[in-house]
């Protein structure tokens, strides 16, 4: 019988594929609670992703009109009107400057000029703009790289409701460099930012309590935890839940809702599902045989590294015609001609 084995983790390391390994220990993602993932610490390079989520209005009527023209895209707009705000002294003003600066929203990107306006409003207690700047000083953007002023910025932040700053907050005491290893702390912080719903978050505690890292071994927690986050859209925690529920691991078994997560989750191109997908369609356990769509995720998945003997050998026994069909819907899949 089909069963699928899976090891949960906080997403303590860049979404990578996961190295090959045979499919009887297949993981959804394996727990690496030393590694810290960049992707969460700094921002990333791309002058149009955000270090942070764009700071929520002011109960001043006149800065909704400045998150309005934000939200609809008009960050040239949104610019003239947090200046004269900003320079008047409303920190959520000189929150939405450090944004638009430091990902070239309506002005060329100038990270000195986002990191002072960031700290302009930090030291006027913004949550958002202690946790933008946390992130800068990690990243070494707007001047020298500072970890310590980053962990400080990030637990004041976390104090005032930041669920980011909690979670990047325990990605620092798990990794055990900048901060001693404290694995209680971090799933301390892990669960603030979690109950506030942050979805990696929920994924990273689910790791926790699925192996019993600095908390009690509790299967249901962590099963309920990778379903909120699934729910959120986190590609991780959908093939960790779907996982779940084929095997009945802490939560009831439903094969079908597993079928239609991995479903999901190979679409956005998670070569673990693709994979776990493949099986299903080929051994027809808990879907209908389909073993032209089922070997297509296979080889699908085999170009992001997540080979699989036992789906290679059932490529080889198709005949040459069925061969030619699933490498032709693999092609179309992968936009290669």
């Amino acid at each position: 019988m089909l069963a699928f084995a899976a090891t949960a983790a906080a997403q303590v390391s860049p979404p990578t594929p996961a190295a090959q390994t045979p499919p009887a220990e297949n993981s959804a993602k394996k727990a690496t609670p030393h590694a810290l993932p960049k992707k969460n610490v700094a921002p990333a390079a791309d002058p149009k992703s955000s270090a942070t989520s764009p700071p929520p209005p002011a109960d001043d009527p006149n800065a909704d009109v400045v998150y309005g023209a934000y939200q609809r895209g008009q960050y040239k707009t949104a610019l003239d009107l947090a200046r004269p705000r900003a320079q008047a002294g409303d920190p959520k003003a000189m929150t939405m400057l450090g944004e638009l600066y430091a990902n070239a929203l309506g002005v060329k990107r100038d990270d000195a000029s986002a990191a002072d306006w960031y700290k302009r409003a930090a030291d006027a207690g913004d949550r958002e703009a202690m946790f933008a700047l946390a992130m800068m000083r990690i990243a070494g953007r707007g001047g020298p790289a500072d970890r310590q002023e980053a962990v400080k910025l990030l637990a004041s932040s976390a104090k005032l409701g930041e669920s980011k700053a909690a979670y990047n907050l325990a990605l620092l005491y798990i990794d055990g460099q900048t901060l001693p290893q404290d694995l209680r702390r971090a799933a301390e912080l892990l669960r603030v930012s979690a109950d506030a719903g942050n979805a990696e978050a929920q994924y990273a505690l689910a790791t926790f309590y699925k192996e019993g890292t600095g908390v009690e071994k509790d299967l249901e927690k962590a099963a309920r935890l990778l379903q909120a986050a699934a729910l959120a859209d986190n590609v991780d925690a959908e093939v960790e839940y779907a996982i779940a529920l084929f095997n009945g691991t802490g939560t009831p078994k439903n094969q079908t809702a597993a079928v239609a997560l991995l479903r999901k989750a190979a679409r956005q191109n998670s070569p673990i599902a693709q994979n776990r997908l493949a099986r299903v369609l080929v051994t027809g356990q808990a879907a209908q045989i389909d073993k032209i769509e089922g070997l297509k995720w296979h080889v699908i998945a085999k170009t992001a590294g997540k080979g699989d003997l036992f789906l290679d050998e059932a490529f080889a026994q198709l005949s040459p015609e069925d061969r030619a069909k699933v490498e032709a819907a693999a092609r179309r899949w992968l936009g290669v001609k």
